[in-house]
């Protein structure tokens, strides 16, 4: 009887244990499933900022990635844009460039017709249409060697022409016809101002001018072939021409000074043995003049 009541006991204590037991773990299970849900709860706001922060994320990849494709297509919509405008440059200064080629291609053409019947008048010897057409048939398009030929050509004409109204003056001055040499010798002058003969066209148009009566003309033209280098032989004419000539006006202080350089330049000429007489001649005329000038009236009236 002891022993069943012991084990009554004994089950009694174990159903105790096993109900404290059951209800520890029911508080466990209860405190487990409190930490599930906290952890679940926290679970999910770690998910949703997850998830927004992804969303964030991705819209700002987006915008970043919107603005770099935005500015990429602008800087080669800039750069498409600049080769056009390049392209449209090129084909402007192609299309002027053709235009200028064009233009000189058709003016070469004239030209080139123009040089041949130029051409055509230098070979037929038509030495006053080649020296007058000249200054035209300059302006055109020629090439450097037409222009050389052309040039030359132009000038040895133009010498010849001053020779020959040279020449044909001498022969209207031996003539006495002294207007028309004269006309001739400033032909002579204008066709070849810078030949070697003008010199002595110069001293024949003096002496034409003087004996026209025309000494203060003679004079200037005169004074050019005293103090021209070209030809040094004609300087004594030139200073006896000067002399004689502003003797002629009245300005004898010029044809005492002509006079000197004269006779101290080229003492054994042939015009200096007449320029001392005529010095004396000069001096004593000028010494008179000046004389009569001071002279009182009383003194003249006596």
């Amino acid at each position: 009887m002891r022993d069943v009541d012991d084990e009554v006991r004994q089950i009694k204590k174990e159903i105790v244990e096993s109900r404290g037991l059951i209800i520890k773990t029911n508080n466990l299970v209860n405190a487990l499933g409190a930490d599930i849900k906290s952890i679940a709860k926290r679970q999910a706001g770690y998910e949703r900022r997850l998830n927004w922060n992804s969303w964030v994320a991705i819209a700002v990849i987006g915008a970043v990635s919107f603005a770099g494709l935005k500015l990429y297509f602008d800087a080669q919509t800039g750069g498409l844009r600049s080769a056009m405008a390049d392209a449209e440059t090129t084909l402007d200064e192609l299309r002027q460039d053709l235009s200028e080629e064009v233009q000189r291609a058709s003016e070469r053409a004239s030209a080139a017709a123009k040089a041949a019947k130029y051409y055509d008048q230098i070979r037929a010897r038509k030495r006053i249409e080649v020296v007058r057409e000249y200054p035209a048939i300059a302006k055109e398009a020629l090439s450097p060697t037409e222009a050389a030929v052309f040039r030359d050509f132009e000038q040895r004409f133009r010498q010849d022409l001053s020779l020959e109204a040279y020449q044909e003056g001498l022969g209207l001055a031996g003539a006495k016809k002294h207007q028309e040499a004269i006309k001739r010798f400033e032909d002579a002058i204008e066709l070849h101002p810078n030949g070697s003969q003008i010199p002595a066209v110069k001293r024949s148009l003096a002496l034409s001018l003087r004996s026209d009566k025309r000494s203060a003309e003679a004079l200037l033209v005169a004074q050019q072939v005293a103090e021209q280098t070209i030809d040094s032989a004609l300087q004594p004419d030139g200073w006896w021409l000067v002399a004689l000539c502003a003797r002629d006006v009245g300005d004898l202080d010029t044809s005492r000074e002509a006079l000197k350089t004269l006779i101290k330049k080229w003492p054994r000429s042939a015009l200096s043995r007449d320029a001392r007489p005529m010095l004396r001649e000069v001096t004593r005329e000028s010494y008179q003049g000046k004389k009569a000038l001071v002279t009182p009236p009383a003194e003249v009236a006596e």
